[in-house]
C-alpha cells in the first residue's frame, strides 16, 4: 500500500507518480514491502529484472504495461548493452557504474522511464489536460528531466537550477535542450533557495507535478540497479547467494541511498549503508552555512526523501516536519537514534575528494567524478573505523567528464584550453560523444524580486488550469 509520510493518506502508484506530492503535503511511500526473489532472478538481464522489481511496486499496472515502460526506456539511449557496468577495483569493492545514459548521470536510470509512467498514468485517471511539471536541480536531475520529456506530448516542463552552482557542462547540457515544451531557469540563489522555491510553487499551485526524487515514480526504478549490482557479483563469483555486502552511496537528496534502504525492506541482503552528519548525532539542522563544493549535485542542506526514511522508521513525520519548519532543526531521541544503526555516515572535504580521484587513476587506472570519489573515500574510511572487509557495492553516480575541472585539478593536468581535450588526452580515455553536441547557449536568469510576477507568466504561456 503507497501511503503519505504525514497523515498516511492511500493512494494507487499511477496517482502517487502524477500528484509527485501528496495533498497533506507529504512524501508518498510504502508501508509494506513485497519481497524480491533473488534465486528466481538470477539469470535476469536488466531490463528483465526491472519488469520483475517494478511489478511487485506498482500495485495499478500490469505486467504488460509495465514491460512496455521498462523496454521503451533502456534501450540504445544507453552505450552499454548491460545498461550499467559494475567494475571490480580491489578485493572488497566494486564500482557500479549508474552513468551510461544519454545525460551521463544516474538519474537517467529513472528519467528516462519516468517519462513512459507518467504518461500511461494519465491515461489510466483520464487525466486529458496538458501537466506541468516543476523540477529543481542541483545538476544532474535537469539534464535527465529535459532529455527524458522532451516533446512528451501533453507534459510542460520548467526546470530552475541554482546560477553559479552547477557545473559548467552541467549547465551547457540543460541550456542545449531545445524543446517546445521545456523551460529551463538559472535561480538567484543555491539550490536549497531553488527547491524551497519550488515546494513554494506546488502549495500555490496544487495541479503542478514533479520529475524530481520527491515523486515516487522517480524512486522505485532506483530499486532495481541495487538489485542488479548484486545479482552481477553472484553472478561474477565475488560472493555467494545469500551473502550480506555494504552499500556505500554519495548523497544529496536522499533519493539514491532511500533506493538501497528500500531494496533492503524488500530482502537484499545489505549490511550497512554508507551516509553522513544525521546519522552519527540524532540531529537535522538546516542552521547552517551553505558551502559550494567540486560535488555540486551534494550542495544540499535540505534532503526531501530522509522524510520518508523517517516515516518507515517511526510512524508519521508531523512532528520532525514541524520542527524543521518552526525551528529549523529535529533531534532524535536515543531510542529512535538506536533504530539508525545501520547506518553509517562520513564525509569527505574537497582536497580528500581530489586527492582519491588522484590515488585510483595513478594506482587503480580508473578515472571517477568528485562524487564517486566521496563514495569511495568515505568507503575507506569506513574500513579502517571498523575493520569491516565485507564485499562493497560503491555507487558511482557520473561520468568523470561531466566535472573535468575538478578531475584536471586532481591529476595535475597542465590545461591552457579545453578542458574535456586535456583529461582525455592524459588519461587516454574516450570522451562521450553526447558532450560534443553540447554548445553555449544565453541562459534566462530569474531574481528572487522578479521571480513570482515571471513564473505566473510562464504557466499563462503553458495554459496551466487549477481545474
Amino acid at each position: 500500500m503507497i501511503v503519505s509520510t504525514r497523515n498516511e493518506l492511500h493512494t494507487k502508484a499511477s496517482l502517487a507518480i502524477l500528484e509527485g506530492l501528496a495533498k497533506d503535503k507529504g512524501l508518498y511511500i510504502f508501508d509494506t514491502f513485497n519481497k524480491i526473489d533473488l534465486n528466481k532472478c538470477v539469470n535476469y538481464n536488466y531490463q528483465e529484472l526491472s519488469v520483475y522489481i517494478l511489478s511487485l511496486v506498482l500495485d495499478d499496472y500490469s505486467i504488460d504495461e509495465i514491460k512496455s515502460c521498462v523496454y521503451s526506456a533502456y534501450d540504445d539511449k544507453f552505450d552499454c548493452k548491460d545498461i550499467v557496468e559494475i567494475h571490480k577495483l580491489n578485493d572488497s569493492a566494486d564500482v557500479l557504474e549508474l552513468y551510461h545514459g544519454p545525460t551521463l548521470a544516474f538519474k537517467d536510470m529513472a528519467l528516462t522511464i519516468l517519462p513512459h509512467l507518467f504518461t500511461l498514468a494519465k491515461k489510466k485517471n483520464k487525466v486529458k489536460a496538458d501537466t506541468i511539471i516543476l523540477t529543481a536541480t542541483s545538476g544532474d536531475t535537469g539534464g535527465a528531466s529535459l532529455s527524458g520529456f522532451k516533446d512528451v506530448d501533453g507534459v510542460k516542463l520548467i526546470v530552475f537550477y541554482p546560477n553559479g552552482k552547477v557545473s559548467k557542462l552541467q549547465e551547457k547540457q540543460m541550456l542545449s535542450f531545445k524543446s517546445k515544451n521545456a523551460k529551463v531557469i538559472a535561480y538567484d540563489g543555491n539550490f536549497d533557495d531553488t527547491q524551497n522555491f519550488v515546494k513554494a510553487m506546488f502549495n500555490k499551485y496544487p495541479k503542478l507535478s514533479s520529475s524530481n526524487s520527491i515523486n515516487l515514480g522517480r524512486l522505485v526504478p532506483q530499486i532495481v540497479y541495487y538489485a542488479y549490482g548484486y545479482l552481477q557479483m553472484v553472478r561474477n563469483k565475488e560472493i555467494k547467494m545469500g551473502d550480506k555486502i555494504n552499500v556505500c552511496v554519495p548523497t544529496g537528496n536522499f533519493g539514491n541511498i532511500l533506493a538501497a534502504y528500500i531494496a533492503y525492506k524488500m530482502g537484499l541482503p545489505v549490511k550497512n549503508k554508507v551516509l553522513a552528519d544525521f546519522f552519527n548525532t540524532g540531529i537535522y539542522d538546516i542552521n547552517r552555512s551553505f558551502f559550494k563544493t567540486n560535488s555540486p549535485s551534494m550542495d544540499i542542506l535540505i534532503s526531501s526523501n530522509l522524510e520518508r526514511l523517517l516515516y518507515l522508521l517511526f510512524g508519521s513525520t508531523n512532528r520532525f516536519m514541524d520542527d524543521l519548519k518552526n525551528k529549523g532543526r529535529f533531534e532524535l531521541n536515543k531510542c529512535e537514534l538506536d533504530k539508525l544503526n545501520n547506518f553509517y555516515g562520513n564525509y569527505l572535504d574537497e582536497e580528500e575528494t581530489l586527492k582519491i580521484i588522484n590515488s585510483t587513476f595513478n594506482e587503480d587506472h580508473y578515472l571517477i567524478d568528485t562524487h564517486t570519489a566521496v563514495s569511495l573515500g568515505v568507503y575507506y574510511k569506513y574500513k579502517e573505523d571498523t575493520l569491516d572487509n565485507t564485499k562493497t557495492l560503491v555507487i558511482s553516480t557520473a561520468s568523470p567528464y561531466k566535472f573535468a575541472p575538478a578531475l584536471i585539478d586532481a591529476l595535475g593536468i597542465k590545461c591552457d584550453g579545453d578542458e574535456i581535450e586535456a583529461l582525455s588526452k592524459f588519461t587516454n580515455t574516450p570522451i562521450p560523444k553526447v558532450i560534443l553536441g553540447y554548445k553555449d547557449e544565453k541562459k534566462e536568469f530569474w531574481a528572487k524580486e522578479d521571480v513570482n510576477r515571471l513564473f505566473e507568466e510562464v504557466l499563462k504561456e503553458f495554459n496551466y488550469e487549477e481545474n
